[in-house]
């Protein structure tokens, strides 16, 4: 029987607020400013009543250098623009990845139907960095839908994960990366049990969004971050209620980070640079259009 593989700590997301949204942010918690290569993850459920505009809602064009800014949809629609020129709506199931590289400006809005009739929405934000060597490629963004998700059976009792990035089960996630890593949607149901190996040499965190686990024996409630420690072995799942929750997994970078705002560097002098670029227009423009 292989060893199980030990839980460094679980912490319960806290409330914060970024303007006008009130968000569960899991990441950073407490004392825990990153989990090498993972620096942020934002957990916004909401419901909206309807007519709005979209211009009124979501998060305008601002800008992003150095790392790579992942979206998952749950609920409702998530309109993605950019100043390269993408342009596109993912719905629930579905993932919005972008590498911000030298430079971006983007906005993330709920959809334009979402403002006008209401309805739910929810969506998870998570920060992946990358290596230095890759932080001043050229920006790129990778649209992923619910039905371009491949799907792995989980269990006995329709519990599945959705692989986005990586390999799970011999299931290769469509999402190029620009380090390795494992990320996974998971869907739980009711008294589901299984086994999970997390790759050799990943730093590892589970999310939960809503329901209630067992895993390796100790109890994940819901809107928990449980941190497993860095070591081969099995992790042991048991699913007291159904619940969604989110693995991120991936081979730490080792660098040195150095963060402002909506850049990510590797030192002061690479933050400051980003500032001016994108004061001076280097980063692009972008104008949203509402017609």
């Amino acid at each position: 029987m292989k060893q199980q593989q030990s839980i460094e700590r679980i912490v319960p997301a806290k409330k914060v607020s970024m303007g006008d949204i009130w968000l569960d942010q899991a990441l950073p918690i407490d004392d825990v400013e990153q989990v090498d290569p993972f620096l942020l993850i934002h957990h916004w459920k909401t419901r909206f009543p309807g007519g709005q505009q979209q211009r009124e809602i979501g998060v305008g064009p601002h800008p992003h250098r150095g790392f790579s800014p992942v979206t998952f949809i749950f609920e409702g629609g998530l309109h993605h623009r950019d100043s390269r020129g993408n342009d596109q709506v993912i719905y629930a199931g579905g993932t919005q990845w972008m590498h911000s590289g030298m430079g971006i400006i983007h906005s993330e809005r709920p959809s334009k139907e979402l403002a006008l009739k209401g309805g739910d929405f929810e969506i998870i934000q998570f920060w992946v960095n990358v290596p230095e060597k890759r932080k001043m490629i050229q920006p790129s963004y990778q649209p992923l839908s619910h039905q371009q998700t491949p799907s792995v059976k989980l269990g006995s009792k329709d519990s599945s994960a959705g692989v986005v990035a990586g390999i799970f089960h011999d299931v290769k996630g469509p999402i190029k990366t620009e380090s390795p890593l494992l990320i996974l949607r998971f869907d739980l149901m009711t008294s589901d049990q299984f086994n999970l190996e997390i790759p050799k040499d990943y730093n590892a965190l589970l999310y939960t969004l809503d329901g209630s686990l067992q895993v390796n024996d100790q109890a994940v409630e819901a809107k928990s971050l449980l941190i497993f420690e860095k070591e081969p072995g099995q992790v042991k799942f048991r699913v007291n209620e159904n619940t969604r929750a989110i693995l991120l997994a991936g081979l730490p970078l080792s660098e040195p980070v150095s963060s402002y705002g909506p850049f990510v560097m590797n030192d002061q002098s690479g933050i400051l640079h980003a500032m001016k670029d994108y004061q001076t227009g280097k980063m692009g423009v972008l104008i949203e259009d509402f017609s």
